[in-house]
């Protein structure tokens, strides 16, 4: 098949200018770049007054956090204009071990939008999680074969590298010894401590929320991931970074993003035209988003339109607006003025559809179950921060007479965190202030990265209600006064929808409209705020299901303040 895009101006990411140029593909190819009016073609289409790009690549995102399956999930971002993205599934891995993988890759095989997989570096995120899988170097080896598997995902213990953990040296080794990447992750690390996480392999991290950070991972050659997404907003923090000298080594990511903001503000096209907003280029930020990001990840003639090139072409009304009005993925269209084509389910080994369609194990729950034990002195908080996946520790005195220790109007809430993979019994209790929740409470089987049950409540008893409506088979859950007002299923991995990208997206803005209906602020995300209270490598307090763990120390920490 042979197409011409005619009288449209293309976006040369290689020297930032705009260009009047004709585009002709070829079996998947751009085969001609410039003067190609008369030229014999299959299909002519007229792009006069458009703007062609190369189609976006999302650097670092986890599709489990979508709760989309992948082929729902590239039916929501083809019309954004997104052809590619890098997924690390070590939410999935962390439930289900090595068939989880091997789930996501059978699932995302054949899509219009590529699925590359970064293999995940850290299941469990830390030896302090409890989750339904540990993997090894010995047990990724093998995935590297898979022709979409390109590299290594964040590594997470940033510990382990600095201490030289063999295991971790293992892991780390085997993508080294492939010529393949490894991502970083690692809040806060500066100085010599940055320097030996570098000279160990680590390449890039999308963990930089401060600006000066950021340049010292860029000026030690590290590539910074500029994430923008549902819980972590990192765009304002770091738009310095669209300037010279920084944003020739910067990628743009989402990591973590929910169907119904990706429906209303849309994808990696949404983060460019944020940034433009702030004054910066959008020809500066399509380059982030294409070449850079095939650059880093050694993905050879993807990520510009130019001869040779993969035909991953992006039809612009303009570039003020960004607006997609078609996709073409490998030279076929797939997106037509805006109407994305049909994506079908592929299909999966039955085998491992049963296994990460039950991953629930654990007995029934009471409100007795959530009861904590009173404490003398003064109590830690875990203290959530708005736009932020970092937690603080605040110091409270707590009035256990009251309710069992919950105070709405000091905002000082209940939080459970319970073992749901192997059937232990283990229950971390405590409390959390920054939600804002008056009554009931709220429960989700997505809590990071080891994906136990986490609630929030104001009361043992909807407490109870909410975790166990949950343990049927995974998701969402808002329940008060007894009764569930309203909830998103996820059965698959307690992760993931079954439905339509369109369904899922209406029962996420559901079951924020009924969390707002409790008390919580307009804008607030609760549930994407709570799947990050259990997830000990971000800063500073989180609760897994043996309590709490102080992520500064990488220690076990007790409720009481002594």
């Amino acid at each position: 098949m042979r197409t011409l895009l005619s009288g449209g101006c293309v976006v040369n990411v290689f020297t930032g200018e705009l260009l009047r140029q004709d585009v002709l593909m070829e079996d998947g190819r751009i085969v001609g770049l410039g003067d190609y009016a008369g030229e014999a073609a299959d299909a002519v289409e007229d792009v006069t007054g458009c703007v062609l790009c190369p189609g976006f690549i999302d650097g670092h995102i986890h599709i489990e956090s979508t709760m989309l399956t992948p082929a729902e999930l590239a039916r929501m971002c083809l019309v954004h204009g997104t052809t590619a993205i890098v997924a690390d599934p070590h939410e999935m891995a962390n439930v289900c071990g090595v068939p989880g993988i091997r789930y996501m890759l059978e699932a995302s095989e054949g899509l219009p939008m590529q699925v590359y997989i970064v293999l995940p570096s850290c299941v469990p995120a830390t030896p302090f999680d409890e989750s339904g899988a540990n993997l090894s170097a010995e047990d990724l080896a093998p995935l590297y074969a898979h022709p979409r598997v390109i590299g290594l995902a964040e590594m997470m213990n940033f510990p382990g590298v600095l201490s030289r953990d063999p295991e971790v040296m293992k892991k780390l080794a085997g993508a080294a010894a492939r010529g393949l990447c490894c991502d970083g992750h690692a809040p806060g690390l500066r100085g010599k401590a940055l320097d030996a996480y570098l000279a160990a392999g680590v390449e890039s991290d999308h963990e930089r929320t401060d600006p000066e950070e950021a340049k010292e991972c860029l000026r030690k050659g590290m590539w910074v991931m500029i994430r923008e997404g549902t819980a972590a907003r990192n765009l304002e923090a770091l738009i310095d970074l669209f300037d010279d000298p920084w944003c020739g080594r910067c990628l743009l990511v989402t990591d973590d993003k929910h169907p119904a903001d990706l429906a209303e503000t849309g994808h990696i096209d949404h983060i460019i035209r944020r940034a433009a907003a702030l004054g910066k280029s959008p020809i500066t930020g399509i380059r982030m988003a294409t070449l850079q990001a095939a650059q880093y990840f050694g993905l050879r003639h993807v990520g510009a339109v130019a001869p040779g090139y993969r035909a991953d072409v992006l039809v612009l009304e303009d570039l003020e607006s960004l607006s997609v009005r078609d996709v073409y993925a490998a030279g076929i269209k797939v997106v037509d003025r805006g109407q994305v084509c049909d994506i079908p389910q592929p299909p999966v080994d039955e085998k491992l559809s049963e296994i990460v369609r039950n991953s629930f194990h654990l007995e029934p729950l009471t409100a007795e179950d959530f009861r904590i034990e009173p404490v003398e002195g003064l109590c830690r908080l875990i203290g959530v921060l708005p736009g932020e996946i970092y937690t603080e520790e605040i110091h409270e005195r707590v009035d256990f007479s009251q309710n069992g220790g919950i105070d709405t109007g000091r905002d000082i809430l209940k939080l459970a965190v319970i073992e749901r993979h192997a059937g232990s019994g283990h229950r971390g209790l405590g409390f959390v202030r920054g939600v804002g929740l008056k009554r009931g409470a709220i429960a989700s089987s997505v809590s990071h990265d080891s994906h136990n049950i986490i609630v929030i409540g104001t009361n043992d008893a909807d407490m109870a209600l909410a975790a166990m409506r949950v343990c049927e088979g995974g998701g969402n859950c808002v329940v008060a006064d007894g009764e569930v007002l309203a909830e998103m299923q996820l059965p698959v991995g307690g992760l993931m929808s079954d439905a339509a990208g369109g369904e899922v997206a209406r029962q996420n803005e559901a079951v924020r409209r009924a969390v707002e209906a409790l008390g919580v602020a307009e804008g607030i995300e609760p549930f994407m705020n709570m799947a990050f209270l259990s997830l000990t490598v971000i800063p500073n307090l989180k609760m897994t299901p043996q309590g709490l763990f102080d992520v500064t120390r990488m220690a076990r920490c007790g409720l009481e303040v002594r």
